[in-house]
């Protein structure tokens, strides 16, 4: 069953035991932490000139972002920008930002609201990933290519944390259980699913 930014349902529930001692407590970060680390995410992203990926806090609320990420070159969606929005909480980086496309996107992976199915963004999120690799990953999944990326962050949350330096990503649509089964069913055909992207595609300015 395909997931979207939340709650997956068959996810157990712990239940209480009568233990004297307390259940241990998922980490958490404050807010002055995540403010902090976004804003040496938004200073990295700027410096790092990553070809069709950008992202800036909406007008003064660093934890509210617009992005945008343009299809990539030889695949279906090249020539394509589209606009994205991502909500961080103040469990953020222990807990994936919201994230959803602005812009009507036709993908599998993607519904009518421009919710999004991507592993990263649920049980597969690690703290060690930041706003680069969630665009970069987008961006990938919307062609099905190879995404490598490096991690180093100046101002490091935790020290017991090992961050990865490099990770190699085969990002592709989940045809199995997609969110737009239209999309899906094309997928195999590609010359078939750029003419629907085509005629589907509205810029987010027009």
């Amino acid at each position: 069953m395909a997931t979207v930014n939340g709650y997956q349902g068959n996810t157990p529930v712990a239940t209480s035991t009568g233990s004297k001692h307390p259940a241990p407590t998922a980490k958490t970060a404050d807010a002055q932490s995540v403010l902090k680390r976004l804003q040496s995410e938004l200073m990295a992203l700027m410096m790092g000139g990553d070809s069709g990926i950008s992202a800036f806090p909406e007008e003064d609320n660093i934890f509210c972002w617009k992005g945008t990420i343009t299809g990539s070159k030889d695949t279906v969606f090249e020539g394509t920008e589209y606009k994205l929005s991502l909500s961080f909480s103040n469990d953020y980086p222990f807990k994936p930002p919201k994230v959803k496309f602005e812009t009507a996107c036709f993908h599998p992976n993607v519904d009518v609201f421009g919710n999004i199915c991507l592993d990263i963004l649920q049980d597969k999120w690690s703290s060690a990933y930041d706003v680069r690799t969630i665009l970069l990953s987008i961006q990938s999944l919307l062609g099905g290519i190879l995404l490598v990326t490096s991690f180093s962050f100046p101002f490091p949350l935790n020290a017991s944390v090992i961050l990865m330096k490099w990770a190699f990503f085969i990002v592709e649509p989940n045809i199995s259980s997609p969110l737009n089964t239209h999309a899906a069913q094309l997928w195999s055909n590609q010359e078939e699913y750029r003419k629907m992207v085509e005629k589907l595609y509205k810029p987010p300015n027009a």
